[in-house]
């Protein structure tokens, strides 16, 4: 038996009403969130492997949107099934195989042009968790258009080439985590500092397992609120600073 690599439980969450609402770019669908006033600048969102319909990818959408960002979370997918809690975790790999966080590029650049021509996006962040994080981790060393990226608990381990980051890069993860251990944090972490000409930040929050982040307000337990409340104002604060 695989222990579940996300160790969070999708079952049991409360219903969310959404504030933005699902628009078609080319050949992809996409949820939308604007903030109440007009702005020039965006935060792509990049859902987890649970996609982009997941009741807790739009509440952190619709969240960094009252920041005051027009921000899109697009199914990166295409179309096909996300991860569901009920799929059988022996069967995840070749699930992966054919959902790869780093390929992600055509996808990027529909919605970057989305965002420039249809929105009149400036300046562009992006911020993506778990399997989304991989796919920022990718996105920040490509992809020259998106000023500043966020990326919790997801990293490309394979590559000597992952170190170089484009534009600023923040990394979140929790110290529970059985996906990310901390050596890896530590090589992170080195490396970084060998080949990063960019500003980048590491940060491990304490106690916390995969998938912390983005759980609603009502789904905290008491002990994590702190800590789940304190990423989170970490994350805008960066997009913030640099987006």
């Amino acid at each position: 038996q695989m222990a579940d690599p996300f160790l969070y439980d999708t079952g049991e969450r409360s219903h969310y009403g959404c504030l933005g609402h699902e628009v078609q770019i080319e050949y992809l669908k996409a949820y939308v969130c604007r903030p109440s006033f007009s702005t020039d600048k965006a935060v792509i969102v990049v859902h987890d492997v649970f996609g982009w319909r997941f009741s807790d990818i739009r509440y952190i959408v619709d969240l960094i949107a009252g920041h005051g960002y027009i921000t899109i979370c697009p199914d990166f997918f295409k179309g096909t099934k996300p991860w569901t809690s009920t799929d059988h975790w022996a069967d995840f790999p070749d699930w992966m195989k054919n959902h790869d966080p780093t390929k992600v590029d055509k996808e990027a650049d529909v919605v970057l042009k989305y965002l420039k021509e249809q929105c009149g996006a400036q300046k562009i962040g992006v911020v993506g968790f778990s399997w989304g994080g991989m796919a920022v981790h990718h996105l920040m060393l490509k992809n020259p258009q998106l000023t500043a990226g966020v990326s919790l608990y997801g990293i490309i381990r394979d590559s000597e080439e992952r170190y170089r980051l484009l534009n600023p890069t923040f990394f979140i993860f929790g110290e529970k985590d059985h996906t990310i251990s901390l050596d890896q944090i530590f090589l992170l972490e080195d490396k970084l500092k060998q080949y990063c000409k960019v500003p980048y930040k590491i940060k491990v929050y304490p106690g916390q397992v995969h998938g912390f982040a983005q759980l609603k307000p009502e789904d905290m337990k008491p002990d994590d609120k702190p800590y789940i409340e304190e990423a989170r104002r970490d994350m805008i604060d960066w997009i913030k600073m640099f987006v």
